[in-house]
């Protein structure tokens, strides 16, 4: 099967779920072409049957912003052409739901069929979706579509609740890879960091001001009156200069690293004790699966999806967005207790294994051929 994967080409949940999906897709035999402004960030490394289309921007005095729609959608066509695409499936509706369907049009003035599957993620939803200048394109783009996922029931229950949607949304989960997301011996790297043996806290995300970082550093602060503890911070945004601040105002700067954006965040991953997730929504909660795959615990809120995800008392602890003293106080028992730590590690892979890569995969397989069996010719 030939497929076209449409994404951000950024280090955020949908960028990294489509980028991952079109290489392990690319791994079962199928020919993927993705298509976007940038090479998506982990798109690192030479994968047979995967080529890469760069959507170029247009320079004319005349745009005040670059008609990004426009020459996306041309780029589509020009690749669904050249290189016989079967079906698009593009991730996160603004804009990429509306530009498949213009897409989709357009090649059947070709006398082609390019079947769409439009793949919700969360904020394209919950949060930008909702937007009344966005509203009516995001309900009409979706219903347009030939077939529709979420990544979670939570996030296909707001679709429904938010918009006028007339198709079947169906639920296939993000999933990890557990080849790469496993835990390592990485001992003198976990040296490097804590050379007293200090218990080592990550959070990783787009430092936007859903994530809660503020309510990171604040857990971090308690938990380090009780435990020698380090703070890994991993990912940028423009949350990141308030969040440095912060930490020069609690005197945490010896105990706080900020590592950027990196590509193989497995590696931090693989020496945590603990993964902090206090966000204001998360639609799935892809960053705290990763960790759980690498076998660290969770403490996370309990908005949107995460309940599907981290197990409260199993896999980590919930409690609602804000909730810094609870939160601190679920951290300090897991990091006093190595049983109980030990525990909760070998649940939290355990748990992280029913979301393996292997499980899912088939799911979208399935989901395709459906939509190309179903689709109008």
């Amino acid at each position: 099967m030939k497929i076209g994967i449409v994404c951000y080409p950024t280090f955020g949940g949908s960028g990294v779920l489509a980028t991952e999906l079109g290489l392990g897709l690319a791994r079962a035999g199928h020919q993927i072409h993705f298509i976007t402004y940038r090479q998506p960030a982990r798109l690192v490394n030479f994968a047979e049957n995967v080529y890469y289309h760069e959507v170029p921007a247009a320079d004319y005095p005349l745009f005040e912003y670059p008609p990004y729609d426009t020459a996306m959608a041309s780029t589509l066509v020009d690749v669904a052409l050249s290189a016989g695409l079967d079906l698009l499936h593009v991730h996160y509706a603004i804009p990429h739901a509306a530009i498949g369907y213009m897409t989709r049009e357009i090649m059947k003035s070709y006398g082609r069929r390019l079947p769409v599957i439009t793949t919700l993620h969360g904020t394209d939803i919950t949060l930008v979706g909702k937007n009344r200048a966005f509203a009516p394109v995001v309900a009409f783009s979706i219903n347009q579509s030939d077939g529709v996922t979420a990544v979670s029931e939570n996030l296909r229950e707001e679709t429904l609740r938010a918009f006028p949607i007339k198709v079947p949304i169906e639920m296939i989960p993000n999933f990890v890879d557990l080849n790469r997301f496993t835990r390592t011996n990485k001992e003198h790297f976990r040296r490097a960091i804590a050379p007293n043996d200090e218990k080592i806290l990550v959070h990783t995300s787009n430092f936007r001001p859903v994530k809660n970082i503020p309510d990171v550093v604040h857990i971090f602060q308690a938990v380090r009156e009780v435990i020698p503890a380090k703070l890994l911070l991993v990912g940028d945004g423009p949350e990141r200069q308030n969040i440095e601040i912060l930490c020069r105002d609690l005197d945490l700067c010896d105990d706080v690293r900020f590592l950027g954006k990196l590509e193989a965040v497995e590696e931090i991953l693989a020496i945590a004790d603990l993964f902090l997730l206090p966000s204001g929504h998360e639609s799935f909660g892809l960053s705290a699966l990763e960790a759980m795959a690498c076998e660290v615990p969770v403490i996370s809120s309990n908005a949107g999806g995460l309940p599907e995800v981290n197990l409260h008392g199993i896999t980590g602890f919930l409690e609602p967005p804000g909730a810094v003293g609870p939160m601190a106080r679920h951290a300090i028992e897991l990091l006093g207790d190595t049983e109980k730590l030990a525990r909760f590690r070998r649940q939290a892979y355990e748990q992280a294994q029913r979301f393996s890569l292997d499980k899912i995969l088939p799911l979208y397989e399935q989901c395709y051929h459906r939509v190309l069996e179903q689709a109008p010719v």
